[in-house]
């Protein structure tokens, strides 16, 4: 069926749609698009959308980022946007009965726009292709609802419970009765994602005050599994608006709770449709060389993993967040976790990345380091036993400023994302970093305005 006729039979069967909401995912992972009404959604779903190209370079304000390229200087021209397929469906949340639709970006050309980040990974599973090999990915994404009420002095706290109490001091990891405190917002969730054919699974209280988990289930597409990710970020936070709250993904919204990380599980399998990292005995030599793919990369990658100033907060000691390029078999200390409980389901789990990231660039660069080291049969040396790092396991980098120095010069990244895209990235990101070095903080105004 094309896109015509599947328009033309959503349409039909949602007579009450008054509008298309049309939107890519920017360099930030946001949703960047336009409000379509009913009657041009089919021709902008079967003859695409114009959008700037400079869309994708904008830095997390929404500003343009002139450095990258994109738009001061070139005119600002626009590209062409066609609908990802399987992406048209209903938004539950809205008032008003709307549809939604995930868009890439063309060249008027016709060919893919290398500042898209959905075909940046998409060119990276290009090489899975030719080696014939597919990646069956599924991710796991932590957030906090939170109170929609701010303000300065106090700028996020936890929601109020049935009982009108808040959660402030307790962590209450797995219960049951939080999760029912909540029940509207997760069973507006799990509507939502099933109108949206979104794989949502397990739900389940995680460690913060306010604090969740959502996981989706594996597929052999790592383009849908990063397309589910997004919409499933989208969904959060859309229903818990309609429930009077807000949800963040922000990886560390509370300096002394626990931070949100986006974990990403993966195998991989043949053109038999066999798991290669399932061995004789236990992990094929596959596994293990993926896993040294993925640590001698880790290092320049982390300003993928970690993409903002507040990322770096989340990535400290004893926090289940990652301070080396370290692995173990079934070890939550690890940055990269080897699963083996169950040998069809044998798998690796990277934990680096935070909720607050672009989950087509964390694919990216996750799968093209794995890839690299089976190529390059990369050794991950010894896995650590509880906590205990040895001495080579390489310090992460827990600085801004130094993961971008990195990853800017990196040959990793000019090979993985492409030279083009390496220099956009580093570009929208550079602009971030030097707001945030204009910006004075309390602390520091508490700590030095007086006494020195």
């Amino acid at each position: 069926m094309d896109m015509a006729e599947q328009a033309r039979e959503f349409f039909a069967a949602n007579p009450d749609i008054e509008v298309l909401e049309a939107f890519v995912i920017d360099v930030n992972g946001v949703p960047r698009g336009k409000w379509i009404p009913r009657e041009r959604a089919i021709d902008v779903l079967t003859k695409g959308m114009a959008m700037p190209r400079s869309v994708y370079a904008l830095d997390v304000w929404g500003r343009d980022v002139n450095a990258a390229g994109l738009a001061e200087g070139t005119g600002d021209p626009d590209g062409i946007c066609f609908p990802v397929p399987g992406t048209l469906s209903r938004v539950t949340w809205l008032s008003r009965p709307t549809a939604q639709v995930l868009l890439q970006m063309h060249t008027q050309e016709g060919e893919s726009f290398y500042a898209d980040p959905r075909q940046v990974l998409g060119h990276v599973l290009d090489r899975f292709k030719a080696a014939k090999l597919t990646p069956v990915v599924a991710t796991e994404l932590e957030f906090y609802l939170i109170d929609p009420v701010r303000s300065a002095l106090d700028p996020v706290r936890p929601p109020n419970t049935r009982d009108g109490r808040w959660h402030t001091g307790q962590t209450q990891v797995l219960s049951i009765s939080e999760l029912q405190d909540f029940e509207e917002v997760f069973h507006g969730i799990s509507t939502a994602a099933r109108a949206q054919n979104v794989p949502a699974d397990t739900t389940l209280r995680e460690n913060g005050p306010g604090q969740y988990e959502i996981n989706l289930n594996h597929v052999p597409d790592a383009l849908a599994a990063a397309d589910y990710a997004v919409l499933l970020k989208r969904i959060v936070k859309g229903v818990a608006r309609a429930n009077d709250l807000d949800a963040t993904f922000m990886a560390k919204p509370y300096g002394m709770q626990a931070g949100s990380g986006m974990h990403v599980h993966f195998s991989i399998l043949n053109d038999k449709g066999e798991n290669i990292y399932v061995g004789k005995d236990g992990p094929s030599d596959a596994l293990f060389h993926s896993v040294g793919g993925l640590l001698e990369n880790m290092g320049e990658s982390m300003a993928i993993f970690a993409p903002h100033q507040n990322s770096y907060r989340r990535l400290r000691p004893s926090e289940h967040a990652p301070t080396y390029a370290s692995w173990g078999i079934d070890n939550r200390s690890a940055a990269v976790r080897v699963i083996t409980a169950s040998r069809p389901a044998t798998r690796i789990e990277h934990r680096v990345a935070g909720s607050d990231t672009n989950p087509y660039l964390v694919l990216a660069m996750i799968l093209s380091a794995a890839l690299a080291g089976m190529k390059e049969k990369l050794s991950p040396g010894g896995a650590i036993t509880g906590d205990e790092h040895a001495v080579n396991h390489e310090p992460l980098p827990t600085n801004w400023d130094y993961a971008l120095q990195r990853f800017t010069k990196s040959s990793f990244a000019y090979a993985a994302l492409g030279p083009k895209y390496r220099s956009l990235y580093s570009a929208c990101k550079y602009q971030e970093l030097s707001e945030f070095s204009l910006r004075v903080t309390d602390v520091e105004y508490d700590a030095y305005i007086r006494t020195v």
